[in-house]
């Protein structure tokens, strides 16, 4: 009966499976995270950041799209170690839309150039 309500739900086009969160504590293990999102939903991987620029993130993939949305809609906002958890859907249309703006930019530099302005 629940998954025949699930089927007639209509989620909003931005709702995906893949959680972005943001502001987590740089000690944060994996194994906290799965406890922290694990209570929602199966999780098929979790991948915490771990370089200069990706520390205090990590992406969060659920095997089913509810249990995703029910995680953001619970989790954001969340005290961690005193840190307020960010849960976002991952967009990666947005991301990549960062990279289009920087080669925009070279575009108008290369015309300027060419054209002495």
């Amino acid at each position: 009966m629940a998954m025949q309500k699930r089927a007639n739900v209509r989620l909003p086009p931005e709702v995906n499976r893949i959680l972005f969160v943001r502001n987590l504590p740089y000690k944060i293990s994996s194994e906290d995270m799965y406890d922290i999102f694990g209570k929602y939903g199966a999780i098929r991987q979790i991948r915490v950041g771990n370089t200069a620029e990706t520390r205090g993130t990590a992406y969060v993939v659920y095997e089913d799209i509810f249990d995703a949305k029910n995680a953001c809609d619970h989790l954001s906002g969340f005290n961690v170690c005193n840190r307020y958890l960010v849960v976002l859907y991952h967009q990666p249309a947005k991301a990549n839309k960062k990279f289009d703006v920087e080669k925009e930019k070279e575009l108008i530099e290369k015309t300027k150039a060419k054209f002495g302005l």
